[in-house]
């Protein structure tokens, strides 16, 4: 048995919300930035909802000039056992 990292969506959320206000910028200047037809897919991202994909968090980095794992917060452990 050994302990795996976790990813905290509530508190990752948070941090993209917290950065994109940092940076200035609304959920609007978001979604033209990625081209999204609604902002729905940010909206869920802040809420905790679902993660952006792996593009889309290089293209956060980039905007809040920050690195990944500064916008991913790795949240409580959780033990697992792996079978051969």
């Amino acid at each position: 048995m050994f302990t795996v990292p976790t990813i905290d969506m509530d508190r990752t959320g948070k941090r993209i919300t917290d950065l994109r206000k940092e940076a200035g910028m609304s959920v609007k200047d978001l979604q033209d930035v990625f081209g999204f037809a609604t902002p729905n897919a940010i909206y869920k991202w802040q809420h905790g909802i679902a993660m952006p994909s792996l593009d889309n968090l290089v293209i956060l980095a980039a905007i809040f000039d920050v690195a990944i794992d500064d916008i991913i917060v790795v949240g409580t452990n959780v033990d697992a056992q792996i079978s051969a």
